[in-house]
């Protein structure tokens, strides 16, 4: 296999660690909160690192590649989505956990 370095390959590069960086984010947060976690961040990597490899599964023409990638670009959008619909909230404590305040006495 002849390999030589062109722009392209460097963007494919650029995509698979754009890709594989979901992983540490989601590990060091999970790491963290010493809980499986799964932060906001790892769905902005996936959706970068999977229109990078689409591109260039576009690029090199590769239908395999352009299915599994682009495929999962859909997951990602709508993961997103979903998050950014939730309300605001100021804190992350759960009111249904939190005690009720006692009955007034008066």
């Amino acid at each position: 296999m002849n390999w030589h370095w062109d722009l392209w390959l460097i963007f494919g590069f650029a995509g698979q660690f754009l890709f594989a960086g979901r992983f540490l984010v989601q590990w060091i947060s999970s790491e963290r909160k010493r809980e499986s976690h799964v932060p906001i961040a790892f769905w902005y990597f996936s959706l970068a690192g999977g229109l990078v490899m689409t591109a260039y599964a576009i690029h090199r023409r590769d239908p395999v590649f352009i299915i599994g990638q682009g495929s999962g670009l859909i997951v990602y959008i709508r993961n997103l989505m979903l998050i950014h619909r939730q309300p605001q909230r100021e804190t992350h404590v759960d009111p249904a956990a939190t005690p009720a305040a006692p009955p007034d006495r008066a």
